[in-house]
């Protein structure tokens, strides 16, 4: 029997639209297990504090647990390339940092393509790099550490928190842009490089404000000025980096959340409005502003937009700095 035309149409658009019936409803019902989040870094850190905290509300809001998994290796790269290749069912989120448009550029070979493996959430909080001092250096500010600088070629060095760290790439991005004789020395971590210009060793340091806070109020270093477009919170005395005289300098390690590309898009929108939710409750954004970071809780398409550009300026970083990975 053959159908009429009308009828056959009616047909074959009610059995196109049944996967995507089928979809919605599986993203009502998500998360019926519990959700994987992976940090690509060592318990303890920053990212590990904050990943723990987002989980816990996750966990609380949407009834199934949101649990971190940390898989620290090759600078981040070994969570990310496992991220990447997980299932995109939204059952494994990739909490990352700055690290991830930054290794693209760093190492000859990274196991994720930045571009297409994952889809933004949103950035959840950033801290802004500071320029210090030791009290015992002369200059007071940026530009008085310029030309000090100039006059002692080679003869300053500053520490900073390991190779391809974003304080290290501001320091970097610092030197190219004022043509400066001056020696970066790596360490393992931030504690140990804020401690070595605390001592005098390094009298310069590249840092994350979150770091050294107290250490500015206790006049243990001098913060000269922020790498960031506005005056960070917890140091509002200090002048940022354009206010100081020198543009282009804004640099932060960004703390965000991503999903595999092909996730469905009612379980990144679901995703998206819980982080923001959890992120703006009093006691998420208190704990954050103690360990020196600002709540961001951008939209998907800023994020994405801020990937393009940071993979962009730490990529010209870089290679004009000649920077390889130890």
């Amino acid at each position: 029997m053959k159908l009429p035309r009308r009828r056959f149409l009616q047909l074959a658009a009610g059995a196109a639209a049944l996967p995507m019936v089928s979809r919605r409803a599986w993203a009502q019902a998500y998360p019926t297990r519990p959700v994987r989040i992976i940090v690509p870094f060592a318990a303890g850190g920053g990212s590990d504090v904050i990943a723990r905290l987002v989980a816990q509300k996750l966990t609380e809001n949407l009834g199934k647990q949101f649990y971190v998994e940390n898989q620290n290796g090759a600078g981040g790269n070994l969570g990310m390339g496992n991220a990447a290749r997980a299932a995109p069912d939204g059952y494994t989120i990739l909490f990352m940092t700055s690290s991830y448009v930054v290794n693209p550029s760093l190492y000859p070979k990274i196991p994720y393509d930045p571009n297409k493996d994952f889809a933004p959430l949103t950035v959840t909080a950033d801290a802004p790099n500071v320029l210090l001092v030791h009290p015992s250096l002369p200059a007071k500010t940026v530009k008085g550490l310029v030309d000090l600088i100039k006059i002692n070629p080679g003869k300053y060095s500053f520490a900073h928190t390991g190779v391809g760290t974003t304080p290290h790439l501001s320091g970097e991005m610092f030197k190219l842009s004022a043509s400066l004789d001056l020696v970066a020395v790596p360490f393992n971590g931030g504690g140990p490089a804020v401690q070595s210009a605390v001592a005098g060793h390094t009298p310069i340091v590249f840092s994350s404000v979150a770091s050294v806070v107290q250490l500015v109020k206790d006049g243990r270093l001098r913060a000269l000025a922020v790498a960031a477009k506005t005056r960070a919170a917890a140091l509002p005395d200090v002048p940022t980096m354009e206010e100081a005289g020198f543009k282009g300098q804004e640099a932060d390690t960004f703390q965000a959340m991503m999903v595999p590309a092909a996730t469905p898009k009612e379980i990144r929108d679901l995703l998206y409005r819980e982080i923001v939710k959890a992120l703006n409750l009093p006691d998420v954004k208190a704990r954050l502003e103690e360990l020196g970071l600002d709540v961001v809780a951008n939209s998907p398409e800023e994020f994405a937009a801020l990937i393009k550009e940071e993979l962009v300026k730490w990529g010209n970083v870089i290679r004009a700095a000649n920077i390889k990975p130890e």
